[in-house]
């Protein structure tokens, strides 16, 4: 720390103490220009590493003063960034071809398709995170949240990519909206013994161990869905490639 001998901005070497920050810190102000300043300020420039770390702790189960303090950031720096990467998650997910063909995922591909209870702000705000995994690759295809009635089954099935939807074979629990929704030739709603959605009920346990914000007691609420949705597809773009990395092709 070095501390200043005049304003930063102005050049003024004429200043006042003016209260202190919330941090505790004394606070000064310009006589000439009025502008606030510290004498001896501790902003340090941000390294890429920092950058690095810090967008793949967001992928972890840690707060956001946690992150903080194990890299070394503050919390107005890392809140930027947090909204950057979760508006920078693509909708695609970064889901990848089985073949590592162009567009196809499987000739007679298989599906399963279960919902995940969450909230944002409140627990009065309950909304319900609908997925669809790959069974031959282990990636989420599609996921939209919102409330557990047909319209988000509805729009879930919309997410789908289109080859899945003209083909595939959908496993699912027995919950009665999906049957409006997928064709009756190719839905196989089925009980927990067959064991034909055990994959994305595991991933399910996955989404509630890794991100913070789905853990049934956390103290790390979103209090904006948008930032909840975010949080979401940022995880799942990352899980989805790690598992596209473990594919042929």
């Amino acid at each position: 720390m070095t501390p200043r001998e005049a304003c930063p901005q102005w050049g003024s070497r004429w200043d006042k103490r003016n209260g202190h920050l919330q941090t505790g810190k004394q606070n000064h102000r310009g006589n000439v220009c009025g502008r606030a300043l510290v004498l001896t300020p501790e902003n340090s420039v941000i390294t890429e590493e920092q950058r690095v770390l810090s967008a793949r702790r967001l992928l972890e189960r840690i707060s956001l003063r946690g992150i903080g303090r194990a890299v070394g950031v503050g919390l107005q720096w890392l809140l930027p960034l947090m909204g950057a990467r979760f508006q920078a998650a693509p909708e695609h997910l970064y889901v990848k071809p089985a073949d590592g063909g162009p567009a196809v995922i499987l000739q007679r591909g298989e599906a399963e398709l279960d919902e995940l209870w969450s909230f944002a702000g409140k627990k009065a705000n309950r909304n319900w995170i609908w997925i669809a995994m790959a069974a031959a690759t282990r990636q989420i295809l599609a996921f939209p949240v919102g409330d557990r009635r047909g319209q988000s089954a509805h729009a879930l099935w919309q997410k789908l990519p289109a080859v899945d939807q003209e083909q595939a074979t959908f496993y699912t629990d027995q919950y009665t909206v999906y049957t409006g929704v997928i064709p009756p030739a190719r839905h196989h709603p089925i009980s927990q013994l067959a064991r034909k959605t055990n994959h994305v009920e595991r991933v399910n346990c996955t989404l509630r161990q890794r991100v913070s914000r789905l853990v049934r007691a956390t103290l790390s609420v979103s209090k904006k869905l948008s930032n909840h949705t975010g949080a979401i597809r940022y995880f799942i773009g990352a899980y989805n490639l790690t598992k596209s990395a473990a594919l042929p092709g």
